[in-house]
């Protein structure tokens, strides 16, 4: 079986309380049901790991890289100017796919830049929670045996 790191930024504890109209995803543990469900159905076994810390979520992407084929990541806030967040991803081999429940573009002008997106595999954004699943869906297909 493919193990897969699901890997949430800060805030996104918050889910179901914070910003319906932005964020109109069930509760973060309601979300990670669904998708250990998914999950199972694919083959794969995920993890789940939420960080409200930048050094928090650079050492889940260190200590990722020998153990999951791909990470679902996202980065939350870290999005828009966490160098450190970026380099790690650079720096492991395992595939990233950036994911955002909210249209990052749609919104501020400083969350229309992610600093992470040039070294992660592709980004899903705008689509609620169904952007979790089409990463979820897609890292089987390309990066999963």
């Amino acid at each position: 079986m493919n193990k897969v790191l699901i890997l949430n930024g800060p805030n996104l504890n918050l889910l179901g309380e914070r910003q319906p109209d932005i964020y109109p995803a069930p509760s973060l543990e309601d979300l990670n049901k669904e998708l250990a469900g998914l999950a199972a159905e694919l083959d794969l076994e995920p993890e789940f790991i939420q960080c409200n810390g930048e050094k928090e979520m650079v050492e889940a992407l260190q200590n990722c890289r020998k153990r999951v084929s791909f990470v679902v990541l996202n980065p939350g806030a870290f999005t828009h100017y966490s160098y450190a967040i970026r380099d790690a991803i650079e720096a492991i081999s395992v595939p990233v796919i950036e994911v955002h429940i909210s249209n990052i573009f749609a919104r501020e002008d400083f969350r229309s830049k992610s600093v992470v997106a040039p070294v992660c595999k592709g980004t899903i954004a705008g689509l609620g929670k169904e952007s979790y699943r089409l990463a979820l869906i897609a890292g089987k297909d390309l990066f999963a045996s």
